[in-house]
C-alpha cells in the first residue's frame, strides 16, 4: 500500500465509497446475537473474510474491520478482555487480505457503551481503553481509524483525543449517530450537527460525519448541516431506515435504488465519504457505486495520446445559423421543443412518428429524442431521429449520454450522426443503470457532460478528441446541455453550467420548474456567464400523488404548498390533471417574461401531446 494515494488526499480529490453493515451481514449469515461478533475474527475468519470480499467485489474502497465492539469493557462481558489485541490484529488482517490494493482498511472503533459505567470506569480509564484499541489497530496496519456510531459528544471527544494521542498522524473519522431529528437521549441537551462538528474539529479528527441514525432521508439533512459548520470532509453512512407510512401501509424504502439515490444526494450536499450502516448490503453498495459513478466520471482512466507535433490549424466552425434550421432560429424567436420518447424494445415506432407529425403540424420547432431515459432499453435516439426526419421532416434534437459508451465509441457515434444530417445535440451525463431493464449493466462514464461538450466542440473545429487535426470536413453540431435550477447545491450547479458554456454549449434546457423562484435564483447565480439561449423545462403535474412524490423525494423539484392545496381540493384525477396543465401554463408565462428565457422544453403530460398545445396557448407563447 506504500504507493497508494494517502487516504485524506483521496477524500479531498474525489468521493470515496465505503462498505455497508458488518453486524447486519453477520446476523444475516446465521450468527445469533448472543455471540461476541468481534471474536469471530478468531473462531470464524472465513465468514468475516467473505463479508469483506463481497463488499470489495462491488466497489467498496474503504473496508471497516470487524472490531466495532472490540474494547476491554465490552469484551469483558464475554470474558474475552485478555484477547483484545489478538482479536483486533486478526480483524485488521482479514480486512487487509480482502482489501488488497483496491481498498483502504478502516479500523472500526465503537463506543465503550454501558459496560464502562457498570465497571465504574473514570474518564482517564475510558481514555486509556480507547487508546489501547487505537494502538492495536494502528500497529496492525489500519489506514484510518473510524469512530463508529457514537451517541454522546462527551464520549466522542474523549475517544478522538485518546486516538490522536495514541496513534499519531493516522487519519481519524468521527461519526455520530443522530436519532429523532437531532435529539439524542444520552445527553442532557439537544445535540445538533454543529455541536458534533465543533467537537470533532477541536479534538483532532480529520473527517466528521453521520452514520446509522434514522435512515437515508434524515441523514441528508444532517449532512447539509455538517457541511455548513465545518471545513472537514463529511461522511455519510446511513442505515436502511425504518418504515414510512404510504397510503396507510408501512413501507420500507430501502431498495438498492432508493439508497443509491440518496448517496448521490449526499455528494451533492458536499459529502466526500459515502457508505452504509446497519442493513446495507453489498447489493445496495453496488447500486450506490453505480450512482456515484454517474456524477463522478472516471476521466482519469482515459489517457488520450496527444500529437507530438502540430500538424495543421483547426478549422473555423460553421456559423451556428448555417448548421441547422434549429441553429438558425436560436435566440431570434421564442422556440418550443417537446420530448419524444423512442419506443420500448422492439415496439413499432408508429405512435412516436405520429406524435412527431402532430407536433410539426402544430408549429412545434423540434422534438427531443431521449437516450435510454431512466436507463431503460429503447430504440436508439439516432435511429429514431432518422425515422422522424424521413416520416415528416420534423427537426430533431438527439440526446446523447455518457453512460453507455467509452470515448472512442462516442467519437464514432458523433461523426456518424453528423453524416446522417443529425446536427442538433443534447449532451448529458445520463442516469446510472439502476433499476432499468438491465440493472447489472456496466456504466462507463469515461467523461461527464462537460467533457462530452468539449469533444463535440472539437469535432466542430475539425479536431478529434485528443485535439489532433482530422482529415476531411468538420462537423456542424448545434450543441445543447442541461441544468437544474432547483439543484440541491446551487453553487455547484452554477459552476458546472459555466463550465459547460465554456466547453462549447450553444443552448441549455432546464429540468422541469415548479417554483418560479428557483428559476430566477439560478438565472441570477449565472448572470455573469456568457449568455446562451435558455429553454425552461415544463412538465405538467399528473396528480396530487405525483406532486407529493416530487416534493418529498426529488430535491429541487418541490411543488409550492399553494399548488398542493389546489390539488388536494380537486375531487377527481381529471380535475387534478386540469390543475397541472393550468399551473404549467402559469409557470411558463412567468418564465417567458425573463429576458434570458428564449424558449421552452416541454415534457408531454401523461403521454398527452394535445395537452402541450393547451399549455402553450394558455401561456401565450403559441396561438
Amino acid at each position: 500500500m506504500a504507493d497508494r494515494q494517502p487516504f485524506l488526499e483521496a477524500v479531498r480529490d474525489r468521493v470515496v465509497l465505503g462498505d455497508g453493515g458488518m453486524g447486519s451481514e453477520i446476523y444475516a449469515r446465521g450468527v445469533f446475537i448472543n455471540k461476541c461478533w468481534d471474536e469471530l475474527n478468531l473462531s470464524n475468519p472465513k465468514l468475516i473474510s467473505g463479508i469483506h470480499r463481497d463488499f470489495v467485489r462491488v466497489g467498496s474502497e474503504v473496508i471497516e474491520t470487524n472490531t466495532y465492539g472490540a474494547n476491554a469493557p465490552k469484551l469483558s462481558e464475554h470474558g474475552l478482555e485478555s484477547s483484545l489485541a489478538e482479536i483486533i490484529a486478526a480483524g485488521v488482517t482479514l480486512a487487509r487480505e480482502q482489501a488488497g490494493a483496491a481498498a483502504y482498511v478502516a479500523g472500526s472503533i465503537g463506543p465503550l457503551g454501558s459496560a464502562a459505567k457498570q465497571l465504574g470506569m473514570s474518564d482517564d480509564d475510558q481514555r486509556a481503553a480507547y487508546a489501547d484499541v487505537a494502538t492495536f489497530l494502528a500497529d496492525a496496519g489500519s489506514d484510518i481509524l473510524y469512530l463508529d456510531t457514537f451517541t454522546s459528544v462527551h464520549d466522542l471527544r474523549r475517544a478522538v483525543q485518546a486516538c490522536r494521542a495514541a496513534a499519531g498522524d493516522i487519519p481519524i473519522a468521527a461519526s455520530f449517530s443522530f436519532h429523532r431529528g437531532f435529539v439524542m437521549g444520552s445527553e442532557d441537551f439537544l445535540v445538533q450537527p454543529e455541536d458534533v462538528a465543533w467537537v470533532a474539529e477541536q479534538s483532532g479528527a480529520d473527517i466528521v460525519g453521520a452514520n446509522c441514525g434514522d435512515g437515508p432521508l434524515p441523514t441528508l439533512e444532517i449532512v447539509e448541516h455538517l457541511g455548513k459548520h465545518t471545513k472537514l470532509p463529511v461522511s455519510a453512512f446511513p442505515n436502511v431506515g425504518g418504515p414510512a407510512l404510504i397510503d396507510g401501509r408501512q413501507v420500507y424504502l430501502s431498495s438498492a435504488e432508493y439508497l443509491a439515490e440518496y448517496g448521490r444526494r449526499y455528494v451533492q450536499k458536499g459529502a466526500r465519504l459515502i457508505g452504509g450502516c446497519c442493513g446495507v448490503t453489498p447489493k445496495q453498495i453496488n447500486e450506490v457505486r453505480s450512482f456515484l459513478t454517474s456524477i463522478q466520471p472516471r476521466a482519469v482512466k482515459v489517457a488520450v495520446r496527444q500529437p507530438e507535433e502540430e500538424e495543421a490549424e483547426c478549422c473555423e466552425p460553421t456559423p451556428i445559423a448555417e448548421r441547422s434550421p434549429w441553429g438558425a432560429k436560436l435566440g431570434t424567436e421564442f422556440m418550443v421543443s417537446v420530448e419524444l420518447d423512442p419506443p420500448h424494445g422492439l415496439e413499432s415506432p408508429t405512435k412516436s412518428l405520429a406524435a412527431a407529425a402532430f407536433l410539426k403540424d402544430n408549429g412545434i420547432d423540434a422534438v427531443n429524442i431521449a437516450d435510454g431515459p431512466r436507463a431503460m432499453a429503447r430504440m436508439s435516439p439516432t435511429a429514431m431521429a432518422v425515422l422522424v426526419k424521413q416520416h415528416c421532416g420534423m427537426e430533431t434534437i438527439i440526446h446523447y449520454c455518457c453512460r453507455d459508451r467509452n470515448v472512442l465509441a462516442m467519437q464514432m457515434d458523433l461523426i456518424g450522426a453528423n453524416n446522417l444530417g443529425l446536427k442538433n445535440l443534447m449532451l448529458i451525463t445520463g442516469d446510472p443503470p439502476k433499476m432499468g431493464n438491465f440493472p447489472d449493466a456496466t456504466a462507463v462514464f469515461d467523461v461527464d457532460s462537460i467533457g462530452l461538450i468539449s469533444f463535440a466542440n472539437k469535432l466542430n473545429h475539425g479536431q478529434d478528441l485528443s485535439g489532433k487535426y482530422m482529415s476531411g470536413e468538420h462537423t456542424d453540431f448545434v450543441i445543447g446541455t442541461g441544468c437544474n435550477p432547483g439543484a440541491v447545491d446551487l453553487e455547484l450547479e452554477a459552476r458546472r453550467f459555466e463550465e459547460k458554456v465554456e466547453a462549447g454549449a450553444d443552448y441549455v434546457f432546464s429540468q422541469p420548474v415548479y417554483d418560479i423562484k428557483h428559476l430566477h435564483r439560478f438565472l441570477d447565480a449565472t448572470a455573469h456567464v456568457k449568455p446562451i439561449p435558455f429553454f425552461v423545462g415544463i412538465l405538467p403535474l399528473a396528480s396530487l400523488k405525483n406532486a407529493e412524490f416530487l416534493t418529498r423525494e426529488v430535491p429541487g423539484m418541490e411543488v409550492p404548498e399553494a399548488i398542493l392545496d389546489q390539488l388536494r381540493d380537486a375531487r377527481t384525477k381529471e380535475a387534478q390533471r386540469e390543475i397541472g396543465i393550468s399551473v404549467a401554463a402559469q409557470n411558463l408565462e412567468a418564465a417567458a417574461d425573463h429576458s434570458r428565457v428564449r424558449g421552452t422544453y416541454v415534457f408531454p403530460p401523461f403521454g398527452n401531446y394535445e395537452a402541450i398545445l393547451r399549455v402553450l396557448r394558455d401561456a401565450g407563447v403559441r396561438k
